[in-house]
């Protein structure tokens, strides 16, 4: 594990494998040894992978005062990459792990070479996209067994989960667990607009939708797509936890992509 500083705030990530520097942002309420656990074997012969927590996951401090901006997370990764290499990095994100690294390209363009974007959106705004993230903040306050069981079952297709043993399931529920971080980016995800930034974007670009994605509903990616310049489209069968539900078909698409 190392460590970069920026704006105050201490960033740990680690870096893993050979080839040309890969940089995995995470979701929200997650931290990347979690989120990437499934794919990250399946691209670390083809690629170093650098995995960094950004703030209030892992063990990543939340700034002073607690309240997370895109801004600085934006700047977390930036310095991540610039500690790992002279060169500039491919960039891939999940989730609010998308909406940084989106962010993060439009404002360092010359840090990154390839884009990739899973799940991610350019605002949600809509009444359903703010009921759901509003009820979510509520349950991590209220409830937080429920909190585990609603985004358990909201971020895995119904096939997925009808495959995992009682046992299983219990461990996803209790995987998500409503920290103070995690209440924090669960704020940030309620608030981000990246809408303005996104003609910005030079990078070759790739997002990938899931089609029974109800966490950032599939027209989400569809509308990144068709705001980013000259990017790429891909979608894949599975709920919002792509990641875990198809790693070995979103590593096809990455290493493709990539090479």
């Amino acid at each position: 594990m190392s460590v970069v500083l920026t704006r105050g705030t201490e960033v740990h990530y680690r870096t893993e494998g050979k080839g040309p520097h890969l940089l995995l942002v995470h979701g929200s309420t997650a931290d990347s040894a979690s989120n990437f656990s499934a794919l990250a074997p399946l691209l670390t012969d083809h690629h170093t992978l650098i995995t960094p927590d950004y703030a209030g996951s892992g063990d990543s401090p939340l700034p002073e005062g607690g309240e997370l901006t895109l801004d600085l997370l934006v700047e977390q990764i930036a310095a991540t990459a610039r500690a790992t290499t002279d060169q500039p990095v491919d960039l891939a994100g999940s989730s609010l792990g998308a909406v940084i690294a989106a962010a993060t390209a439009a404002a360092h363009p010359h840090l990154v070479r390839r884009l990739i974007l899973i799940g991610g959106w350019a605002r949600n705004d809509d009444p359903r996209q703010q009921a759901f993230f509003t009820l979510w903040r509520r349950l991590a306050d209220l409830d937080p067994a429920s909190y585990e069981e609603f985004i358990t079952l909201f971020a895995h297709s119904p096939a997925h989960l009808a495959a995992q043993s009682t046992d299983q399931l219990a461990d996803m529920y209790a995987a998500s667990q409503p920290t103070e971080g995690a209440r924090r980016q669960i704020d940030l995800d309620l608030t981000v607009d990246i809408r303005a930034r996104l003609s910005k974007i030079t990078a070759e670009t790739l997002v990938v939708g899931a089609t029974l994605d109800h966490v950032v509903p599939v027209h989400h990616a569809r509308e990144l797509h068709a705001s980013i310049p000259h990017s790429h489209y891909a979608e894949l069968d599975c709920g919002h936890n792509t990641l875990h539900e198809r790693p070995k078909e979103l590593a096809d698409l990455i290493n493709q992509f990539l090479t």
